[in-house]
């Protein structure tokens, strides 16, 4: 279960604590993006000893490469990434209508 614990608020400024199910995560965060389920040139470890408590990646990125598959087939996302720590993934929305040539639509999805 996620909560969100509230430290200290500064008119609409707010610390807090996000707790997830992988770890907690300070607010506001640093939050290194990931897309295809890695930070170029970047070693996870690195990014802990940087202060990174959380990564972002991009569902829609995932999907086309490295696909489903070789994601599964390394034990789940954070295994992928050698992450053992929280991670959000955005849904890729924007880039499933913004990269419409690399879509494609049936009548099953």
């Amino acid at each position: 279960m996620t909560r969100f614990t509230l430290h200290k608020t500064e008119g609409s400024a707010r610390i807090g604590t996000l707790h997830t199910a992988h770890g907690d995560v300070p607010t506001p965060a640093f939050m290194p993006v990931a897309t295809l389920g890695s930070v170029k040139a970047v070693d996870p470890n690195d990014l802990r000893r940087m202060g990174a408590t959380i990564l972002l990646g991009n569902t829609y990125h995932l999907y086309l490469r490295p696909g489903v598959e070789s994601v599964r087939n390394s034990g789940g996302l954070a295994a992928f990434m050698a992450w053992n720590g929280p991670t959000l993934t955005d849904s890729g929305g924007f880039q499933g209508f913004s990269l419409e040539h690399l879509r494609n639509i049936s009548e099953d999805g």
